[in-house]
């Protein structure tokens, strides 16, 4: 519906309401036609589909599926405790997920809106989710507005849309009837729209939308999109299908082998069941989801919020990162930074030069009781500008001092604002606004030449301008005229400001450049204010692009794309166009994280690898469309983000690498036993016993491993990047065949000594062996000794607690029925401890000489 198209009569008729606002009858019967005023949650699942969703993943199928065949052939022990992991599992992925949800609603429940409107004739407070179409509101500066609002009142009225247009410049607002034909949302200056805020002056309007018929709840419907896997995900899916053939051609071969040389079928098919479940690591699974719930936590206190668990691993692969410039790359406090006064004008006022007189009266600024500007972001500053020159300064007592006696507010097409004070027996005339609009309006003794172009120079740093002017009259009409109070007037000065960039940001973006990661700003801010701060922060250098909206709307597909790389700053664009950057990009096989916070953002943000949402000033929608938030609205805290995204995928490859070289161990060991001419020297649950407490506790504990010395001085890695590169694959196999060899080695001098124990020495050596290996893979190229034993401390309990665990299995006797185990005399258990140190010092061995390998590649 075109609103702003109609006058107030036709809009009082269409709503069935007045200026008396609807009676108490019509709202009960309109609430029930529209519904609550609120945004509906698209996308957001129930509890039970949440908790579902965490058996998706084809690890978990097959892990699953272990379960139900180790049931089918009698094993019940192997069932329960594979299950157990696996309802463990999701449990833990739900609990995560099911948090950050809640928190999200905490959030939004400190967002709950009041609002004044007028029912049955009288002023009254009510929930905004109460509001309905037909509702006339009452609204000042400082309030969101609560739904879309066709205005039918105002006085000096402002608001910031950028939550829906992204412009960071508060937008003069009118009643007047617009009959242009198209009028962009951005230039519909009769209208409001629900999130955005009104930063100056106050008004009365008529509700025409709630909830979802919002211009911002036509965004949300947007978002009803199915999420694609993420790049971890992926992996895991991946590694669980090769795995899961792997083993099956194994066992196949196992079974052919036995059948050939003339073994039981039945004996055979059961072992090849048992090497199957053996070679899967239960255990993994639950370990990622453990480390990234840890890592969401650590998260937090780093003012993240993670919304979809497996994003926390997802940040390492961003390699592009488009944020917002206003309130995340800046502080989002217009600041005044050059100050040109008029040095012809002697004197001073209550202490204060006629320029800084002119900034602390000529403004719509409310203070509250605690002394807080409440208003519009400019006057705030110019404000603030004049308290920070005069310590102890009441700006209420001036305005008691010279009271203000009339106003002509500011306007489109006057581009000005002037006040009339009282001066003891005269008037104060002050009058601000565009340079150039000021300017005209000096006495022919001023040099405007020197305004103008002094207000170039400034704009060409990207600084806004304000001009200042005043003179003083003995009389003064009633009601003033504009034409006579503002000509002739004395230039007081220029205050130029600028939004500054937070302080920790430029050494932030260097740390992203050396870790491969460049910084895109989008703004709706002119293009000279971007591209200043831009420079000024490190993200546009001489030989990268600044695009304005326009020029990329006159960019072909194919030259944007072949431009896109290389540009670091977008200014004045669209949604639309934020949502084609993205997808640009993409595109280029780029890993894109999206910064936003208004409604016009959610797309964007959807569309992105890792949308992110801001905590403070973010709408709902866009927070819904995010994979994480940022409580602090913070850039620094991405980079924050991405180095602890990083952390824990190393230690997600720690992981396979650890759980995955034991598994090939197992393999190999009950697969060539035979071959050798020996028993089968592992039972299921010596099997099961190593996949999940000695894997499973050392595992749990790599979680709070430190991040790498390198972490973020290396690029990103590629999303189509193996679980396995970078030399696991290499490890996985020598380091198995070590343990393997090692294992098969001592069965083969026990078996063949007589010694009744050997099947508990070997267990006992493969169990231990991955303690010893558990310490040497902290780190890739780091020895133990420089990292520190003692560094990761839950680590160290975890091995030692393995340690003790796996005596009382070969000391206990209770234990000793369960796990068939004997108990070792101090010679075996010796000679078991002193074998299981071959592959720690191996693997140390290994990083001793890959790090002189890398120091002489770097230097040459």
């Amino acid at each position: 519906m075109d609103w702003h198209k109609k006058d107030i009569n036709k809009i009082f008729e269409m709503t069935g309401t007045s200026e008396q606002g609807l009676s108490a009858e019509s709202v009960i019967q309109k609430q029930s036609e529209f519904g609550k005023n609120r945004l509906d949650d698209v996308r957001k699942k129930s509890v039970w589909l949440m908790f579902l969703n965490q058996f998706r993943d084809f690890m978990i199928i097959v892990l699953i599926a272990a379960a139900v065949v180790s049931g089918i052939i009698g094993d019940l022990t192997d069932t329960i405790i594979i299950l157990v992991i696996v309802i463990l599992n999701a449990i833990l992925g739900f609990v995560q997920e099911y948090r950050a949800e809640k928190a999200l609603e905490a959030l939004k429940k400190m967002a709950a809106l009041n609002a004044s409107v007028i029912r049955d004739g009288k002023v009254q407070s009510v929930d905004a989710e109460e509001l309905v179409p037909g509702d006339v509101i009452v609204l000042e500066t400082g309030n969101i507005v609560p739904a879309d609002i066709r205005l039918i009142e105002t006085f000096s009225l402002k608001a910031d849309e950028s939550s829906l247009t992204g412009e960071s410049v508060s937008v003069n607002k009118n009643s007047d009837v617009i009959n242009e034909a198209e009028v962009s949302l951005g230039d519909r200056f009769n209208m409001l729209y629900k999130t955005t805020l009104i930063t100056a002056g106050r008004a009365k309007g008529v509700v025409v939308s709630t909830g979802m018929n919002t211009e911002i709840g036509k965004i949300a419907k947007m978002l009803d999109v199915e999420e694609s896997a993420t790049p971890l995900q992926i992996r895991m899916n991946d590694f669980g299908k090769k795995l899961s053939y792997l083993i099956f051609l194994i066992c196949i071969l196992l079974f052919v082998i036995g059948l050939l040389r003339g073994e039981d079928p039945v004996n055979m098919l059961l072992l090849s069941i048992s090497l199957a479940v053996a070679a899967i690591p239960e255990a993994l699974p639950a370990l990622i989801t453990i480390a990234l719930a840890a890592g969401a936590k650590r998260m937090v206190k780093v003012n993240v919020l993670i919304r979809k668990l497996y994003a926390v691993e997802t940040l390492g692969s961003v390699n592009f990162i488009c944020s917002d410039k206003t309130g995340t790359l800046t502080l989002n406090k217009m600041t005044v930074v050059e100050v040109e006064e008029n040095k012809d004008i002697k004197g001073e006022l209550s202490g204060l030069s006629i320029l800084e007189l002119s900034m602390a009266l000529n403004n719509d600024v409310n203070i509250n009781k605690e002394q807080i500007l409440i208003g519009d972001p400019t006057e705030i500053a110019l404000v603030e500008y004049v308290k920070s020159q005069h310590a102890g300064l009441l700006i209420t007592d001036l305005r008691n001092e010279y009271k203000r006696l009339a106003e002509i507010p500011f306007d489109s097409n006057r581009k000005c604002m002037t006040t009339v004070h009282k001066l003891k027996d005269k008037y104060l005339i002050i009058t601000k606004g565009a340079a150039e609009v000021i300017a005209e309006k000096f006495y022919s003794g001023i040099n405007k030449e020197f305004v103008l172009s002094k207000t170039e120079e400034l704009a060409g740093k990207g600084i806004r301008v304000i001009a200042f002017g005043y003179k003083i009259l003995s009389e003064l009409s009633e009601p003033p005229d504009s034409d006579i109070i503002e000509s002739n007037i004395t230039f007081s000065g220029l205050a130029g400001m600028i939004d500054p960039p937070r302080p920790e940001v430029k050494s932030a973006i260097q740390e992203c450049k050396t870790a491969g990661i460049k910084t895109v700003m989008i703004t709706g801010d002119h293009a000279a204010t971007a591209s200043s701060i831009a420079k000024e922060i490190g993200i546009l250098q001489e030989n990268n692009l600044s695009v304005t909206g326009k020029e990329l709307q006159n960019m072909t597909e194919y030259e944007f794309t072949d431009k896109v790389e290389n540009i670091r700053v977008y200014a004045r664009v669209s949604p639309e166009q934020k949502l084609s950057i993205v997808k640009a990009l993409q595109k280029k096989n780029n890993f894109v994280a999206m910064t936003g916070d208004g409604v016009n953002d959610a797309p964007s943000l959807k569309s992105s690898n890792i949308g992110i949402a801001m905590g403070i000033n973010g709408t709902d929608v866009s927070k819904e469309a995010s994979h994480m938030i940022l409580l602090d609205d913070n850039f620094v805290t991405i980079v924050r983000a991405v180095k602890e995204g990083r952390r824990i995928y190393d230690n997600i490859r720690k992981f396979v690498k650890y759980i995955m070289t034991c598994n090939s161990a197992e393999i190999m060991i009950i697969f060539l036993a035979p071959f050798f001419g020996l028993p089968i020297p592992l039972i299921p649950i010596h099997l099961l016993w190593i996949n999940l407490v000695t894997d499973g506790l050392p595992g749990l504990a790599l979680a709070s491993e430190n991040e790498e010395p390198d972490v973020m001085s290396r690029p990103p890695r590629s999303t189509n990047e193996s679980l396995f590169s970078d030399g696991i694959g290499y490890h996985i196999v020598w380091v198995g065949m070590l343990m393997a060899g090692v294992t098969l080695a001592l069965q083969a001098w026990a078996f063949h000594t007589g010694n009744p124990d050997w099947q508990t020495m070997v267990f006992t050596v493969l169990a231990l062996s991955q303690i010893g290996h558990v310490m040497a893979i902290r780190s890739d190229y780091e020895l133990l000794y420089k990292r520190g034993i003692f560094s990761n401390l839950p680590l160290f309990g975890a091995a030692l607690l393995t340690l003790v665990l796996q005596l009382m299995v070969i000391y206990l006797p209770a234990a000793n029925k369960v796990f068939k185990t004997n108990p070792l005399s101090m010679t075996d258990l010796v000679i078991c401890l002193l074998l299981s140190t071959v592959v720690f010092h191996a693997v140390e061995l290994e990083k001793y000489i890959k790090k002189k390998i890398r120091i002489k590649k770097n230097s040459s």
